[in-house]
């Protein structure tokens, strides 16, 4: 699976539409566990993303700097600096390959260093250890991103504001692990190749 700046501009155009259409949604996942403002700071962050990349930047390398300065700059709590160290990675790896899985192994890589989180631990991590793989085989699909997202409800965390909560975190997805799953729905729905 290659990824071309103009399949990333396009990814991004869907992740954004995706994240507007479930902000309530992804507000109220907060709620539960969180500070309730989860889908409000990604639409924030997205208007700033899509803001960036007009005009269309001319490398893909410039394309992912771009969004993940967006990202940083404009998304509050965890989401900002993970969403942004996602996007820095894929863009430190794309001056080396426009590889869709290696870019994304690479933005898998640098949240869990970020962030400090492992599978297991109730956050978008959840999502990324799962469906990184697949990517890079070819094998992922709408189904698998719902079910690695799904696999959060029953975790306790470990991470974040959740983690204060204990084994009451049980039965509630994880926010990031539902915006990841969008975030990675939007890439599938592009149809890198």
């Amino acid at each position: 699976m290659k990824l071309t700046v103009e399949k990333d501009v396009q990814w991004m155009t869907n992740f954004a539409q995706l994240i507007t259409a479930h902000k309530q949604e992804l507000n109220d996942l907060d709620d539960a566990i969180g500070d309730g403002d989860h889908g409000s700071n990604m639409v924030r962050g997205m208007d700033a993303v899509m803001a960036a990349l007009e005009p269309s930047p001319v490398t893909l390398t410039e394309a992912l700097k771009k969004t993940a300065m967006a990202l940083i700059s404009k998304v509050g709590g965890a989401a900002g600096p993970l969403y942004g160290t996602a996007f820095l990675e894929m863009a430190k790896k794309s001056a080396v390959t426009n590889d869709a899985g290696e870019l994304l192994a690479a933005a898998a890589a640098g949240v869990m260093k970020r962030g400090g989180a492992h599978p297991g631990d109730k956050t978008m991590v959840d999502v990324w250890q799962v469906v990184v793989p697949q990517i890079q085989d070819d094998t992922f699909t709408e189904e698998a991103i719902q079910t690695a997202v799904e696999h959060t409800r029953d975790l306790v965390a470990h991470k974040g504001r959740a983690s204060y909560l204990g084994e009451r975190a049980k039965g509630h997805l994880d926010p990031g692990a539902v915006s990841t799953g969008y975030l990675l729905t939007a890439l599938l729905d592009v149809g890198v190749e």
